[in-house]
């Protein structure tokens, strides 16, 4: 890697690791691309990967393009989770401790399960979403908190795929197994289901499936397009968890808060979230 871009992972690092923010990459390197980003990222993890980090599968974010205009990003991004941010919510319920983050706000969205790879190549990806889910073992409702190290969640798309995706924990619920007699069902719903966000019991925001390039699952095929272009990078695996993107907007959280999902009719069991 280039001096210069290795710099940049040294960067990102120390502002994940002491929970601090610094100025958006773009502003000392405006030609600094997403290419370029995802080198940085690819540093990263291989750094994260020599210390002892073990990934999990995959975050997909800004999917969702109503709020591509908000934040200045036109184009979906992905980074890897692991095992140091995913947590396993019980009986639907988890609680996780805000400090290690910065500006966190929190995204409800459809958890996939892999049991085997998407594709193996372009040609391979088929936008059948039935077809999709014969490579599914379950999906769940999962609470992403994403993080920006950048002041006031200002950021280009290179800024934020080289600073972790935005990543920065995922809850993952009770899982529904996909199976012959559901699949097709679940094809349809993930498009026109409607979740439910809430705070304190009170609703804030209702999302559909919709919003996430169409449905939760033409995200997962999204994703294995973008793999298939980045050679530096694994594609997707059996045994990997994907997070496709919030159904809604994000939204900024603050310990002591209690956030709730309902997923409707797509039968997900909702996740409750304490924020401590």
């Amino acid at each position: 890697m280039p001096t210069a871009l290795s710099e940049i992972a040294d960067r990102l690092i120390a502002a994940y690791d002491d929970a601090v923010t610094l100025a958006p990459i773009t502003a000392a390197r405006p030609a600094f691309s997403v290419d370029e980003a995802y080198a940085v990222l690819e540093e990263i993890e291989a750094r994260r990967r020599a210390a002892g980090w073990r990934p999990l599968g995959r975050k997909i974010g800004f999917t969702n393009r109503t709020l591509w205009d908000r934040y200045g990003v036109w184009q979906p991004m992905w980074a890897h989770v692991w095992d140091r941010t995913v947590h396993i919510a019980e009986q639907g319920r988890a609680r996780l401790a805000l400090r290690p983050f910065v500006q966190p706000r929190l995204e409800p969205e459809v958890v996939f399960k892999l049991k085997a790879p998407l594709a193996i190549s372009p040609a391979d990806i088929n936008n059948d979403p039935v077809a999709v889910l014969e490579s599914v073992e379950w999906i769940a409702a999962g609470f992403e908190i994403v993080q920006s190290h950048f002041p006031d969640w200002r950021f280009t798309a290179a800024d934020c795929t080289a600073a972790f995706g935005l990543h920065g924990a995922l809850v993952v619920g009770t899982p529904l197994p996909v199976t012959d007699a559901n699949r097709s069902v679940i094809a349809e719903t993930l498009p026109v289901f409607t979740a439910s966000l809430s705070r304190g019991g009170k609703l804030v925001e209702r999302g559909s499936g919709a919003n996430v390039l169409d449905s939760p699952v033409l995200a997962l095929v999204h994703l294995a397009r973008v793999l298939c272009g980045q050679p530096q990078f694994p594609p997707l695996a059996a045994g990997e968890i994907v997070t496709t993107g919030t159904l809604t907007d994000a939204w900024p959280v603050e310990p002591g808060e209690t956030w709730s999902s309902d997923y409707g009719d797509l039968g997900l069991e909702g996740l409750t979230l304490v924020f401590t």
